[in-house]
């Protein structure tokens, strides 16, 4: 008996012939290896001229039923899945499912993609489905995938960024591996509110054991900020666009390597400079806390480099946290008191509580400093400085922060 999605093949397959589609494999590197270490199944077709192009456009196409659509995908599903399983590689084939064509499954115990599974006798363990942005049935989604993982299958979720229930479907889905939305990836590159979602998923991949892949690196800044943000995995045009045949697994691993070498040789250059302004800080840190415990005069404080060096502001709070004095602060060359946040409490924030810890600890004299974070007031990437000053005082200093 032909299974579901054999019959769906056989009633499209007169519908455009000319529409042949046929699957590409783009690879996917380990950045840490410099090895290929799986490929993505990628839809190809043939323009006018006869040029390989990707099909993208003809599973977008709203003028063609989604039935249609669902089929093709198949056909070049098994393809990709018949090609990879005639070949002696060990590494993994991640093939794409939009999750709307999942609301169409029926019967969870007749997915396709496990049935050509089954008949081409492929290791499912090395098989990654990722699923495509788009409108769905968040249940049926999640449904389907706890079916995939019985059978040993990995989830990926592709293009994260891209939009639609973004959070509310990782904790759905739990996925193995997050795919970087590439506009979302190409802006986070330049900076600004798109660089610090990056780091911050990077974060979470690292808390849950997803990892995340970096798709579109096409030059070696790009790779260079996947390195920067701890993605461990690549794939772009930088290395190999999507081709026909699959490569030796340490075909592009000399070029990995000597980015990296580059990366390095420009981190430790970057990192150096930072080490000699955590100097410049430090020594004026220590003409604040000198001059603090006395009376101190601002005029005079004014001649030392506090605003060329990023010394935004200066408080001092008592043992438990409130802040007894104005927020100094500093800018034009002068500096100025701010009184409003006098009797605020930052016992909570982490770098009050962890100075308190050390002391208790007898580790006395350190300086604690606090994750980068905005400043409300001048909206610039900040950390906050704290230190004993005397036994009943503590010191805060914000200061500007290097870019993380």
């Amino acid at each position: 008996m032909l299974s579901q999605w054999q019959n769906s093949l056989n009633k499209f397959s007169q519908v455009n012939p000319e529409k042949i589609l046929f699957p590409y494999f783009q690879p996917i590197f380990c950045i840490a290896s410099g090895l290929i270490v799986g490929y993505e199944a990628l839809a190809r077709q043939y323009d006018e001229q006869g040029q390989v192009i990707s099909a993208g456009k003809l599973f977008s196409s709203p003028s063609i039923p989604e039935e249609q659509l669902i089929a093709w995908d198949r056909m070049v599903r098994h393809q990709a899945l018949t090609q990879f399983s005639q070949l002696n590689y060990k590494g993994y084939l991640a093939i794409n499912i939009s999750a709307s064509w999942i609301d169409h499954v029926t019967d969870l115990k007749a997915l396709p993609t496990l049935q050509m599974l089954d008949k081409l006798n492929i290791d499912r363990s090395r098989i990654i489905i990722e699923i495509t942005e788009s409108h769905c049935d968040l249940d049926k989604i999640a449904a389907v995938v706890r079916e995939y993982r019985k059978h040993d299958l990995k989830v990926a979720i592709d293009d994260f960024g891209a939009g639609f229930s973004q959070l509310e479907r990782i904790m759905a889905i739990r996925p193995d591996i997050l795919k970087l939305d590439m506009r979302l990836f190409k802006q986070a590159v330049k900076g600004g509110i798109a660089n610090e979602v990056v780091h911050l998923l990077n974060r979470l991949s690292m808390r849950t054991a997803c990892r995340i892949v970096c798709e579109g690196v096409e030059t070696d800044n790009e790779f260079f900020y996947a390195l920067s943000c701890g993605t461990q995995y690549v794939q772009g045009h930088l290395f190999s666009p999507a081709e026909a045949v699959f490569k030796a697994p340490d075909h592009h691993q000399r070029h990995i390597e000597s980015l990296r070498q580059k990366f390095l040789k420009k981190t430790l250059l970057r990192e150096r400079q930072k080490m000699q302004s955590t100097r410049k800080i430090k020594a004026l840190v220590e003409i604040l806390r000198q001059a603090l415990v006395s009376d101190f005069n601002l005029d005079e404080l004014s001649a030392h480099p506090f605003e060329e060096s990023g010394v935004l502001r200066f408080y001092l709070c008592n043992n438990e946290g409130n802040q007894i004095s104005s927020n100094f602060n500093f800018a034009g060359g002068k500096w100025f008191e701010e009184p409003r946040e006098i009797g605020f409490n930052w016992s909570w924030r982490p770098y009050f509580y962890h100075l308190l810890a050390l002391e208790h600890a007898s580790t006395n004299n350190r300086l604690v400093a606090s994750e980068h974070y905005r400043d409300f007031h001048t909206d610039q990437l900040c950390r906050t400085l704290s230190l004993r000053l005397d036994e009943n005082r503590i010191l805060s200093i914000d200061i500007v922060a290097e870019p993380s």
